[in-house]
């Protein structure tokens, strides 16, 4: 009889909460038990129980109500012989009035606290706190006191200060990108640290895009997928690093999305890099693209002159205690940072070799010496201009976006922004006419040369196009 009423009240509740939180959620509990207005389930793992409990105790009540048998109050148990990620064992109890306040486990819940009310376990969940789920290791060096702030990076900054400080956010996510090396990860690694000081109790999650992946291709091998939701979607902070990766990857895009959405549902803080913004990410899926655009979307802008020489000032400070008597001559970080432009990580690179050398060989760091020692850095660090930073420096001198002036947008104000695009790879890159079509949204080699042809016929007519093309030759060779 009891199955039975479970089963009538199952098929009005797919109709109630659709089919996908049908087959989530509800599938999974097991009637065991129904007396006295109580209904108690069995269900695969702790998360579970709280998720119902949180989202579906009141529908549960009524569907089972409108069955035949009154029922209050909903209670979970899990098996102690189930298969979980986390271990766990007796029974978690909640009711259709208490159901925000979630269920525990008797042994280890997936927030990693103790059931009889003792002291929370670790919340780091950068290492082993994450049991079969790891996330990455954080760097110890990537900290905000040891962040060197500047215009290009400034806004990303304060972001991140303000989810570091623990209180509520007005922009989820926070989305970050930008190229190599310009301080993606370190402001990510500095928010988890800052947290795990301020806030001991929130439980944050740092994991790169590719472990994401990968996590979720073994949960699925390993028939643990309800283990990875519940480590992935019971978090405060969740941050995915070069999340680029995943574009194209459909079944991980799959559970991305949902797992974005059930932690913006908590109001749970969301923290993402790429090397681009979300509308440049080729084969993202539309509904991801649009979710991460909703919150704040930050460029980090390439490290200008006076930021290059910041972070070699701090980095000779940091350095000091570690190479006694090594001396470097006046110019010499100045000479660096006018000449290693290309990003911070080859920079601070650069720096340690010299410290190196002049360690072992013992001589002073002249600017004889940094030639001699980075000849194949400087080398490869003299100035190339590449169609993407033409792009880029293009749209933001026009005010347009990067992906319209790629696009198939035709409109004067976009076009003619384009045509300037394409006559200034054709000059300052050695690249050939099939090539920048590619990069141009695979257009062909004749519409590149019809917007060059057109630009070189402005230049002598249009003195405010002369103005333009010489401003942003002059910004593009800085």
């Amino acid at each position: 009889m009891t199955k039975e009423l479970w089963g009538q009240a199952q098929q009005n509740l797919m109709k109630a909460v659709g089919q996908n939180n049908y087959k989530t959620w509800i599938e999974p509990l097991d009637l065991v038990a129904l007396q006295g207005g109580v209904a108690r389930f069995e269900v695969p793992t702790t998360f579970i129980g709280n998720w119902v409990a949180r989202n579906f105790s009141d529908q549960i009540c009524r569907q089972l109500t409108r069955s035949g048998t009154e029922v209050s109050r909903i209670e979970f148990s899990v098996p102690t012989a189930a298969s979980s990620a986390v271990p766990r064992s007796g029974a978690v109890v909640t009711s259709a009035a208490d159901g925000a306040r979630g269920v525990q486990g008797a042994a280890l819940d997936a927030a990693g606290h103790r059931a009889n009310g003792g002291a929370p376990q670790s919340r780091a969940l950068s290492g082993a706190s994450l049991g079969a789920l790891p996330g990455a290791s954080l760097d110890a060096r990537f900290t905000f006191d040891s962040f060197v702030v500047g215009k290009p990076n400034e806004l990303a900054h304060a972001a991140a200060r303000r989810v570091a400080e623990g209180g509520p956010v007005t922009f989820n996510p926070l989305f970050l990108y930008g190229g190599v090396g310009l301080g993606k990860t370190h402001l990510m690694h500095a928010v988890a640290w800052e947290l795990q000081a301020l806030a001991p109790e929130k439980r944050v999650l740092y994991v790169s895009a590719e472990q994401f992946m990968y996590r979720f291709v073994q949960s699925l091998r390993e028939k643990q997928v309800m283990g990875f939701k519940e480590i992935f979607r019971s978090v405060d902070v969740l941050m995915v690093d070069d999340v680029q990766f995943i574009a194209g990857k459909d079944s991980t895009q799959e559970e991305f999305f949902h797992t974005f959405n059930a932690l913006v549902d908590q109001n749970k803080q969301i923290i993402i890099s790429a090397d681009r913004s979300p509308g440049e990410i080729a084969n993202l899926e539309e509904r991801i693209r649009s979710r991460l655009q909703c919150g704040l979307v930050v460029d980090l802008h390439p490290a200008d002159y006076e930021l290059r020489l910041g972070i070699l000032q701090q980095k000779v400070q940091y350095y000091a205690g570690q190479y006694n008597g090594v001396v470097l001559a006046d110019g010499v970080l100045e000479y660096l940072a006018h000449r290693i432009t290309t990003n911070v990580r080859v920079l601070e690179g650069a720096l340690t070799r010299l410290y190196a050398f002049a360690s072992l060989v013992g001589r002073e760091v002249t600017l004889d010496v940094v030639q001699e020692c980075l000849a194949d850095i400087l080398r490869a660090s003299d100035r190339k201009v590449t169609v993407e930073e033409i792009q880029r420096k293009v749209a933001d001198h026009y005010n347009v976006r990067l992906s319209d002036l790629i696009g198939p947008k035709r409109m004067r104000t976009i076009a003619r922004p384009r045509q300037v695009a394409m006559y200034l790879a054709k000059q300052m890159t050695a690249r050939s006419l099939p090539e920048i079509g590619r990069r141009f949204g695979g257009r062909d080699h004749t519409t590149i040369m019809h917007g060059v042809r057109k630009i070189e016929g402005l230049m002598a007519s249009d003195q405010q196009m002369a103005e333009d093309l010489a401003l942003l030759r002059r910004l593009l060779d800085s």
